[in-house]
């Protein structure tokens, strides 16, 4: 398998290349748009008293001109579609380097109340979503951030194979995410289908044909003034009542316009995206059931949203007044566009929804594919109907940096519960989110940080950060207790994998060191599985006491007067602890 910086850096250079290229080919069509437009006028200048060469010379100026300007449209195009394209290879190194801190973290995704994200560093700086997030539209964003907290163990294997197939098309998922960056859209999916599916629709079934009708009318009664069969009063007549028909619906027209004009940019863009998921060739079960759901009665999805931007492009050419006073009064071309709009609307407002959130199932997914692409050597949990929850070897954080990294072998069976002790800085908490991440990845349908991993499908919730509230009047403590009641509550209803650290921080040793061992022995009668970080020694008593309960810990040990972490997970009770020390050795005490 190609190294991931490699394959960037050569896409890199490509796609460099070719905006480079695609500069000069602008500059050459503005060169000669400005000269065709100097040819043209002196043309026309030259020729004046001869209105046939004027004739000529006028139309195939404008026509060149417009050829060009056309041509240039499309480089313009291609040129910011390759610059889209060296941005995401640049930001790629970037990453891989470490520096990813300035990209959007999610912050707005935390939930103090979920089941686990305010614990595992899901959200905010330096967080797992802020690492693998490539999502470049509002609603992909929402997507891949509920995707992270689903907490669901369904379709597990379903998505892994979708998020492999992805992971083996890097350029697809580079132009798809270029393609999706290009336009900033006004309005998001969720208003857009609402507007839709809100709509009711103005003009009667007549406008089906009166605008080609009157319009044929008005050509037949311009000729008939040209040939004076008919009196040029006639044709100013015509075109008020061209008005007065118009008139009649301008308020809602007007503010059909409104909305179209904020969506316009939007159905543009999704064109663009569905037609590339149209155009590709899928063979996981899930991605073969997106793309299925984009076609419509043997039509692509792509092509009637091109269909219904040409009608918004339509009605939005109304704001030129020439044409808006010419049109209208003559061929009723703003009840000619409100009308296939709206028929449009009718048609296809209950499917819209569903071709929005392919679009954004695909954003979000590309983000997973990206994160397997960029990590070829972590491995997809194998998914087991075992009494084993977790068996991995050499299980890490994938956020720390892999040339410091110190991982540990864990196997946990369902229904064992482990306490874990340490020292301050020994590693305990990292471990605790590592196997958090482990269990959110692998439900996500994510690789793990991990040399080989088997996994027993488990829902996760964790009591890790509590912190008091001043709007909800509630102390530290109280905070903490309803964390637990929550915990409580949660596992009597289904199995979940318990992750806790330090809990009853917010009273005295004697009656933490009592409530926690009630919870923990609570817990393992409720046949709970998990794990507890703790500094209270006392607790590793119940091993002895309930055979469900092991006990691991983290080492630290003093070596020539400075303190040494080897950050290995071993079986049994830690004996050396290093507050004492850290004080006196940083001259606190």
């Amino acid at each position: 398998m190609q190294n991931p910086q490699d394959f960037y850096s050569e896409q890199l250079n490509h796609y460099q290349k070719i905006v480079k290229d695609l500069n000069k080919q602008l500059i050459r069509l503005s060169t000669l748009r400005v000269l065709v437009f100097v040819l043209t006028v002196l043309g026309i200048y030259f020729t004046y008293p001869n209105w046939v060469l004027v004739a000529i010379i006028a139309v195939l100026g404008i026509g060149i001109f417009l050829a060009l300007l056309s041509r240039y449209t499309n480089v313009k195009y291609n040129r910011d579609l390759n610059k889209a394209l060296v941005t995401i290879n640049e930001e790629e190194l970037l990453i891989a380097s470490g520096d990813f801190h300035h990209r959007p973290n999610g912050n707005a995704f935390q939930d103090p109340k979920h089941f686990y994200s305010l614990d595992i560093d899901l959200f905010g700086k330096g967080s797992f979503f802020q690492f693998i997030n490539r999502t470049t539209i509002p609603e992909g964003t929402h997507l891949l951030a509920n995707l992270l907290k689903a907490n669901t163990i369904d379709g597990i294997e379903e998505r892994q194979e979708a998020i492999k197939e992805l992971a083996q098309k890097p350029t697809w998922r580079q132009h798809y995410s270029a393609a999706s960056s290009l336009v900033q859209v006004e309005t998001s999916a969720d208003d857009i289908i609402t507007w839709l599916k809100n709509h009711k629709p103005f003009l009667p079934q007549i406008m089906r044909w009166l605008p080609m009708a009157f319009g044929v009318a008005s050509i037949i009664l311009f000729i008939l003034s040209v040939f004076q069969v008919i009196s040029p009063n006639l044709v100013g007549y015509w075109l008020l009542l061209g008005f007065a028909i118009t008139g009649k619906y301008l308020k809602k027209i007007n503010s059909l316009a409104s909305n179209t004009d904020k969506v316009k940019d939007t159905f543009k863009q999704y064109a663009t995206l569905l037609d590339s998921i149209e155009q590709e060739s899928f063979t996981s079960e899930l991605l073969l059931e997106k793309q299925q759901q984009i076609e419509s009665h043997h039509q692509k999805a792509s092509t009637i949203f091109k269909q219904f931007s040409r009608h918004l492009d339509a009605l939005d050419n109304r704001n030129n007044m020439i044409g808006a006073i010419l049109g209208n009064g003559f061929f009723l071309t703003d009840l000619k566009h409100s009308y296939r709009i709206e028929q449009w609307i009718t048609e296809h407002q209950q499917t819209v929804a569903k071709w929005f959130e392919v679009v954004s199932f695909f954003d979000a997914f590309n983000s997973l594919g990206n994160y397997v692409f960029n990590h070829p050597e972590y491995v997809f949990p194998e998914i087991v109907d075992t009494k084993q929850a977790i068996s991995a070897k050499e299980l890490g954080h994938p956020l720390l940096d892999k040339t410091k990294r110190v991982n540990s072998d864990l196997q946990i069976d369902n229904q064992e519960f482990f306490i874990v002790t340490g020292a301050n800085m020994a590693g305990k908490s990292t471990f605790l989110r590592t196997v958090s991440l482990h269990i959110v990845m692998a439900n996500v349908g994510l690789p793990v940080c991990a040399k080989s991993s088997q996994y027993h499908p488990i829902k996760l919730i964790t009591s890790m950060r509590t912190s008091d509230s001043l709007t909800d009047d509630s102390s530290y403590f109280f905070s903490e207790l309803t964390r637990l009641k929550f915990i409580v509550d949660e596992i009597a209803k289904e199995p979940y994998f318990i992750v806790l650290d330090e809990i009853l921080k917010g009273t005295n040793s004697t009656d933490k060191a009592i409530g926690s061992k009630k919870f923990v022995e609570k817990l393992v009668a409720s046949n709970a599985t998990g794990i507890i970080a703790t500094h209270d020694l006392s607790l590793c008593d119940i091993e002895s006491q309930l055979e469900p309960v092991k006990n691991y810990y983290f080492d630290a040990q003093i070596v020539n007067d400075e303190l040494f972490f080897d950050y290995k997970f071993k079986k049994g009770v830690c004996q050396n602890m290093n507050a004492s020390f850290l004080l006196k050795k940083m001259e606190i005490v």
